[in-house]
């Protein structure tokens, strides 16, 4: 076994649940907004030994290639809002922008491995305000590079995610709004709703099973940063609605498991840098002190891999015509990393998710790793459960039928 597995002794009682906002009606205003994919993958389940292994494929989410814009333009959204003093009247982002005005000369800073960047630095664009990123030493340049296609500044710091984020953080100011998905001692509201925005991706999730008559999931796996999206797994599969029996399972790189090592100490503790793991996107030394309460006591389990395991993920992935980069094919590449999958409660009958947080981020590494492009992997995609067979529109509330079949 390849994989570091810690069963989680901090388990038990989760925070009080908040009240839902509407995040997804939010997500609904934009003119791009479709469900990804919901993909049941049965060469994966044979080789793995369950029943079904099903992967949320975030290849493709509001216009880029990471799911990270569900939480960066909600977060971001409310920050603006709040600065403006009153909820605006909008349709369409043009009248958005048009209702912040007031606010101008302003823009939005945060610090990033490369996805939740791009994505405040989209949201940005869309309402005709600047954007200053912060990535750090080492970051690749397609993702720099993508950063900048937003019409954004972009930083390299020298040093670890950490540095970046307290650089971004020095930007606040009655100019500058920070929209971080981390947290620290004073600033913890804004982290907090970029978890809250990430409830649309299970809430489509929820919709695609029952559209195609699937059992609530045995395991959800998450590939974990500073804690964000485990967070929000926590937040809506912990809830009273859900078996006890569901088990969560979250995944970071040998070299930057900081919630693995934090969950063994028994509290928060930061793995030091550099981090240099291919899975860019979890290169955090230091979970977010906002998403802890909910991950220590949700998950199950954390696990720990190596890059070669997150490689051969995305070739798994890729074979099965699912384009997902390295951080996005951690999930995959923990089930394929422990030896003994009962170990987790698995059997033969199980039904797993995995979490695909993210497409082919850096297309170049992505080609060499896989051996195709990712248009190629794409042509081969499989069907939305809830697109199979079935003819006339998607039965998915909103979907607009634009999933493969």
């Amino acid at each position: 076994m390849s994989a570091h597995l810690t069963r989680n002794r901090l388990q038990g009682s989760t925070p009080p649940p908040t009240a839902p906002g509407p995040v997804t009606e939010f997500h609904r205003r934009f003119p791009d907004y479709a469900p990804t994919p919901l993909v049941d993958l049965p060469t994966l389940a044979t080789a793995l030994g369950v029943g079904h292994v099903l992967v949320k494929d975030e290849s493709d989410r509001l216009g880029l290639p990471a799911f990270k814009m569900l939480g960066a333009a909600w977060a971001s959204y409310r920050a603006l809002v709040d600065r403006l003093g009153h909820e605006p009247q909008w349709s369409t982002f043009d009248e958005l922008a048009d209702a912040l005005e007031p606010l101008r000369p302003i823009a939005l800073a945060t610090a990033t491995d490369g996805n939740h960047g791009r994505a405040v630095a989209s949201f940005a664009r869309r309402v005709g305000i600047g954007a200053r990123i912060f990535v750090p030493t080492g970051t690749s340049r397609s993702r720099i590079d993508a950063v900048l296609g937003e019409g954004a500044s972009c930083e390299v710091v020298d040093g670890t995610y950490e540095d970046a984020v307290a650089r971004a953080a020095r930007e606040a100011g009655d100019d500058c709004l920070v929209v971080s998905d981390t947290s620290w001692e004073g600033y913890e509201t804004i982290p907090a709703i970029v978890i809250e925005g990430y409830a649309t991706i299970f809430a489509e999730v929820a919709a695609q099973s029952a559209a195609a008559g699937l059992a609530v999931p045995d395991l959800v796996v998450v590939p974990m940063g500073v804690g964000a999206l485990a967070a929000a797994t926590a937040q809506w599969y912990r809830r009273d609605s859900f078996p006890s029996s569901l088990r969560l399972l979250g995944v970071e790189p040998t070299s930057a498991n900081c919630v693995q090592a934090s969950a063994e100490a028994g509290h928060i503790v930061e793995v030091p840098g550099p981090h240099r793991s291919i899975m860019a996107g979890l290169n955090c030394g230091l979970p977010s002190p906002v998403a802890w309460p909910w991950v220590s006591t949700g998950f199950d389990w954390f696990v720990s891999i190596d890059d070669a395991d997150a490689e051969r993920a995305m070739r798994s992935l890729a074979d099965c015509g699912v384009v997902s980069g390295e951080t996005g094919a951690a999930s995959l590449g923990a089930l394929q990393a422990i030896d003994d999958l009962t170990l987790l409660g698995l059997g033969p009958d199980a039904t797993v998710l995995l979490l695909s947080t993210e497409g082919a981020t850096d297309p170049s590494f992505f080609a060499a790793t896989v051996g195709r492009d990712a248009a190629a992997v794409a042509a081969d995609a499989p069907p939305c459960v809830a697109a199979v067979d079935r003819d006339g529109p998607c039965p998915v509330d909103r979907c607009p039928g634009v999933c493969r079949r």
